[in-house]
């Protein structure tokens, strides 16, 4: 969550901080606000709660004094409500000092109360105004901001990303990291921080990746970066593989619109390179072959969306690398007291590579001599750095806060890897028919957004008012019940849950009513008849109890056609490749009915797109 913006360098500050928090704002957030050190040496502020826009409105009416030294921050409200006083920066030293923070300091109320015992006054509910005035109280004693910094960091517990800057040391701002993303954009005679490289991605595409429990002071010429004990440190280097356009609506009416439409190109960027002479060979994983070989047993985690493409992995790989695999919800891994050692490949699964919940899950995996593996479209981002392995998805930028094209590229990537490693482990019997499906399926997805955009929208616009939508699916098509029930939940507010078809009889058939909408993810018959027939007998035990019944079906599949009110057709696929082509048009309709609600689809309410926080 929460967006922070960190700037030094020789141009005025205040329109690289705001533009820097709008490219921000998928992550979501209730309010905002600036600091910026003047050309007097003077530190001012000024943050409101609500929209960007508003701060933007506050700063035209009456302006602030400009300088070239400044920090941006976007407030998700946690500790405090979204009010203008417990809005970002929070000032201390006399208000000469000021900071921003993502993440929650778990041990703030023991040292508010030291504080407060020594005759601090505090203006807001936050804990972001605890670690202001600490660090406030350090700087008093060194002079020095990096100084203050490591006496503090140590002393604060849980997870944060701090950025603090000085009025007495103007061109330096100072920024540590526990488990809360942090990213230092190279700039020539100018320098960043970011909470992500869109902060900075207009102004350059050089990058550093600032690792776990790290300080970094950045000045216009040079940045320093030392662990939390003051030893420095080199960070890594890396290019981000977009450029700001990517990130633009480009005329689209939403990022969720033009998301579902770069679907294709996504699922393409994740293959290219991974497939060498009709097999499938992935580049990260080269000198792993042991490892794939002396595992009996592969735990899938991730949360929420990426959790359902872990399902559909799953089938995949058992498939493909005959191994045992289990898909765990992140936040429930690590308390469960799971049974894991070296002979458990623990793959995780992060669209931001900073989902806290997915990360705990990584460092418990690790700890009990786990092999990791993650699953991520950000470079720089820390699952990927805490985990033995990493497969990149290469959706670029995914703007709107409901997932798809990463949701698509997270299949793709499982799949890539049930290839990978069924090669390796030689269980794979139907690699080459199966590299030429994943081979087609770009054009396929291109195909479905065509021939079905229209129709699924129109469907949506008729269904506005509907209060309540179920799914259906067997095998693979039950996680992709389960994720077209979550899109619809996410942006349209509506009730909606997706089942396994099986389940129906064990009582989730008594939801169907007369008019009660059901979608319906059929198999094909080509792959299992015996599955196809049971599916089609669940959409005459729900269409005899009045559903109105939609069907999501292979083309030529004419058996669903007596029993369907709706037919939705997908090219014809391999099993494990139907679902990527299934998902298309659910996406669509939860998309076009928030649309026909008047909501936007792009920043439903209490979501962000990334939760650093458990």
């Amino acid at each position: 969550m929460c967006g922070i913006v960190g700037y030094v360098g020789p141009r005025p500050s205040q329109e690289i901080l705001i533009a820097g928090l709008a490219r921000l704002e998928y992550r979501g957030y209730d309010s905002a606000g600036i600091a910026v050190i003047d050309a007097e040496g003077g530190l001012n502020m000024r943050k409101k709660a609500g929209k960007l826009s508003v701060l933007r409105d506050s700063l035209t009416e009456h302006e602030l004094a400009e300088g070239t030294t400044g920090i941006g921050h976007t407030r998700w409200a946690t500790h405090g409500g979204p009010t203008d006083v417990n809005a970002h920066p929070h000032l201390a030293d006399d208000d000469r000092l000021a900071v921003i923070h993502n993440g929650i300091i778990e041990n703030f109320s023991a040292l508010r109360a030291e504080l407060e015992a020594e005759g601090v006054t505090f203006r807001s509910e936050t804990d972001t105004e605890v670690a202001a005035a600490l660090l406030g109280r350090e700087y008093r004693k060194t002079g020095d901001l990096q100084s203050a910094f490591l006496a503090v960091v140590n002393r604060l517990e849980g997870a944060f990303t701090l950025l603090a800057m000085h009025q007495d040391q103007p061109g330096l701002v100072v920024g540590a990291r526990r488990n809360s993303p942090l990213v230092i954009g190279l700039g020539e005679g100018e320098n960043f921080l970011g909470s992500d490289v869109a902060a900075f991605v207009e102004h350059t595409r050089h990058a550093l990746a600032i690792g776990q429990d790290q300080i970094v002071s950045i000045t216009p010429d040079a940045v320093t970066v030392t662990d939390f004990d003051g030893n420095p440190v080199e960070p890594e280097p890396f290019e981000v593989s977009w450029d700001a356009a990517a990130a633009e609506k480009g005329g689209w009416p939403s990022f969720m619109a033009k998301e579902v439409a770069e679907e294709p190109e996504a699922v393409a960027n994740t293959i290219r390179g991974r497939v060498r002479d009709g097999a499938v060979v992935i580049p990260e994983l080269d000198g792993l072959d042991d490892l794939f070989t002396g595992i009996n047993r592969i735990i899938i985690t991730a949360c929420g969306t990426a959790s359902y493409a872990g399902l559909v992995g799953k089938y995949a790989l058992e498939h493909w690398a005959r191994i045992p695999v289990d898909v765990e919800l992140a936040h429930e891994f690590r308390y469960r007291d799971p049974v894991i050692g070296a002979d458990t490949l623990v793959v995780s699964i992060s669209q931001s590579g900073e989902t806290m919940d997915t990360l705990m899950a990584v460092k418990y995996a690790r700890e009990r001599g786990a092999r990791t593996l993650s699953i991520c479209n950000t470079q720089g981002a820390t699952i990927p750095r805490e985990s033995d392995a990493v497969v990149y998805t290469h959706a670029g930028p995914e703007v709107a806060v409901a997932s798809t094209k990463a949701f698509v590229a997270q299949i793709t990537a499982l799949l890539l890897l049930g290839l990978h490693v069924g090669r390796v482990r030689g269980s794979l019997e139907d690699g080459a028919a199966s590299v030429a499906e994943l081979e087609a399926l770009p054009a396929k997805l291109a195909h479905v957004l065509e021939s079905e955009q229209g129709h699924v929208a129109q469907l949506a616009g008729w269904m506005a008012d509907t209060r309540s939508v179920l799914f259906l699916g067997r095998h693979v098509g039950y996680p992709i019940a389960l994720e077209g029930a979550l899109k619809l939940k996410e942006i349209s507010y509506i009730h909606a849950e997706g089942f396994a078809a099986g389940e129906l009889k064990h009582g989730p058939i008594a939801l169907i009513e007369p008019g009660q909408p059901v979608f319906v993810i059929v198999p094909s018959p080509r792959h299992s008849a015996l599955i196809h027939a049971k599916v089609v007998s669940n959409i005459q035990e729900i269409r005899a109890r009045g559903a109105r019944v939609i069907v999501v079906a292979e083309e030529g599949d004419a058996a669903v056609l007596p029993f369907a009110d709706e037919v939705i057709r997908i090219p014809l696929a391999g099993a494990f490749f139907e679902p990527i082509l299934a998902v298309i048009p659910l996406q669509i309709f939860a998309m076009a009915l928030a649309t026909a609600k008047g909501l936007d689809v792009d920043q439903p309410r209490n979501l962000a797109k990334s939760v650093t926080v458990e």
